[in-house]
Parts: C-alpha cells; structure tokens; sequence
C-alpha cells in the first residue's frame, strides 16, 4: 500500500513515521532502527553536549543505515549554547534538522543557505504560522497528550491539528497520544501528512539508553499516570507521575521559583530515572499514549504492527 505524502517525498522516507528527539535517548542505535524500519529517525544534539561527541554519533548511524536521519536541537528556556553543535550537523550534511522547546529563529538564521530540510515543533497555530514566516519545510504539531515540553493552551490533538493544517501552506506532522495505526490513520484524516512519536519509541528494543524500569512503568501506566510539571514557570511538561514528580508539583503550589526549583527538575534528575532506575529519586518524560502501551518490541515488529493495523483501516475506508 502507498504511504506517499509531501513529508514521505519530503523527507525521502518510506512511511510517514518520525521517531523524537527524545533528550538523552535518541541516539545512532533507536534513529538507525527507525530510519532503516522506513521512517525518519533522529539523535539529540543538546544532550550530547560536545561538538565531536555529535560528530561521531552522526558517524555511527551512518554506519548502521545509509537511510535519511534527522539531528534534533532542542533549545530550551534554560538551555546552553548550540551554534558549535548546528555547525557540526551542518558540516556533516545532515539532511533533516528539527528545533524543539525554544526560540528557533537563531537557528534558521545559521542554517541560511543550507541545504537541509527544517521542521519545527509547535504547540499552537501562532507558533506554526511563524515557523512557515521563518522559513520552514514542515512543523510538527504537539498536542497536550504528548510527553515532555507542551503549550501551555492544553489544547488536544484533536482540535490542535486541523486549525494548524487550515492555517499553513506547509506539510503538518502530528505528535502527542499517537501510538499505533489507528493514531496515523487518525491524523491523516485530520490533514496532517505524517506523524511523530516520542513516548511510543522509548518502550522500544532499540532504546537501549532507557533502563529496563522506564520501559517497565511505561508498560504498566496509565493515560491517567501522567502528570505535567513545569506550569508555574511557563514551561509545562508531561511526565510520569511518582514521588518526584508529587514533590515538583508541591513546590509548584506554594510558588517555588525557577532557582527554587531547578534541581528537581534539571536533566540530572531526569538520568537518574531514565538510566539508572532510580523512580523515587528523579522523574521521567512520557505521554498519554502510555495508556495504549503493553509490550516491548522492536522497533521493525512496531513499525510492522502501524503499517499493518492502518492499512487494515485504510480497506475498510474502500
């Protein structure tokens, strides 16, 4: 069955699938699985930190899929300096730079005469009519299902996705809640042209950075288990709730400050949970979406299942 859409032709994927940037995650063994699997995978820049560490995890998913991949900039409020790090993707000729979390115009204006494709995560159809203005080939829109950074207007996937599609000229890729075929047939009737998924890739085989126990408590969640975090300093996130998590949001009622509140919800917290296993002792980002979670598998079996599952949809629609 054809996947064909602008993103598929875009982007010169097989199927209209984006895996995350997924902070301290994507790294060259999930983004080659994904990208050889027929979708576009991704690694993290910020998370990597250095200019040649970035260097050689471009290197090794080149040696593990000769297959599009994409270079993820997440730039946050509180986040450090990234020009050093775009310059490598650039040298390197990646062929897809996404921006997440922050401002991205900085980086359209480094990237001026380059030849990449350029997509930029939204979360309300003000940021996407802008994201065209600067430049962009495709936006990626979050709803407030999804897991980590999110608008703070709590608007759905649902309703979120076709203002921005009647909004822009350019592709729309749809992220948040959207875990297996149903979601992508789902927002293909909703007029975006490709989806992205972050949570549903972490409970992955070939996430080998996630400990065994994010991917277990992944698994056993709820849609109901998750709790978002950040909102009392303009920055809601979604996440597992636990007792860190039960800990951020009291600070949060009594009005603690950013510098009150920074070593509880700082990436070092993060890794304590998400590598170490440490559940009580840090916090990990996770959508909805974990509430159609049940199972571990690879990332070809997960790709295997959508294409399936959707394409069954698709004859049903004949």
């Amino acid at each position: 069955m054809n996947w064909k859409t602008r993103i598929t032709d875009m982007l010169n994927i097989q199927y209209p699938i984006i895996q995350g940037g997924l902070a301290y995650l994507a790294y060259s063994e999930l983004a080659a699985a994904v990208s050889n699997a027929g979708g576009l995978g991704q690694i993290t820049a910020m998370s990597l930190g250095e200019p040649e560490l970035l260097r050689e995890e471009i290197a090794r998913v080149r040696m593990k899929t000769d297959k599009p991949f994409g270079v993820n900039f997440a730039v946050g409020q509180h986040g450090r300096p990234y020009s050093d790090l775009l310059q490598v993707a650039i040298d390197e000729e990646v062929p897809v730079i996404t921006m997440t979390g922050g401002n991205p115009a900085p980086i359209f204006e480094q990237l001026k005469g380059v030849n990449v494709k350029k997509l930029v995560l939204v979360a309300a159809r003000r940021q996407a009519e802008k994201a065209e203005e600067l430049g962009a080939d495709a936006v990626m829109v979050v709803g407030q299902e999804g897991g980590g950074h999110l608008g703070r207007d709590d608007t759905g996937t649902f309703v979120l996705i076709p203002q921005v599609v009647d909004a822009v000229s350019i592709p729309v890729i749809a992220s948040g809640g959207i875990g297996d075929g149903r979601g992508l047939m789902a927002a293909l009737s909703l007029g975006a042209e490709g989806i992205e998924m972050g949570t549903r890739f972490i409970a992955t085989k070939e996430c080998t950075h996630a400990h065994e126990s994010y991917k277990k408590a992944l698994v056993n969640s709820s849609e109901r288990d998750t709790v978002v975090i950040k909102r009392s300093i303009g920055t809601p996130a979604r996440a597992l709730a636990g007792t860190w998590t039960d800990t951020i949001l009291d600070m949060e009622q009594k009005k603690a400050d950013y510098e009150q509140l920074k070593d509880y919800i700082s990436g070092q917290a993060n890794k304590r949970y998400i590598y170490d296993g440490m559940i009580d002792n840090g916090f990990a980002w996770a959508g909805q979406v974990t509430g159609l979670i049940r199972d571990v598998p690879s990332v070809d079996e997960l790709f295997s299942r959508i294409i399936s599952e959707a394409s069954e949809i698709r004859g049903k629609w004949n």
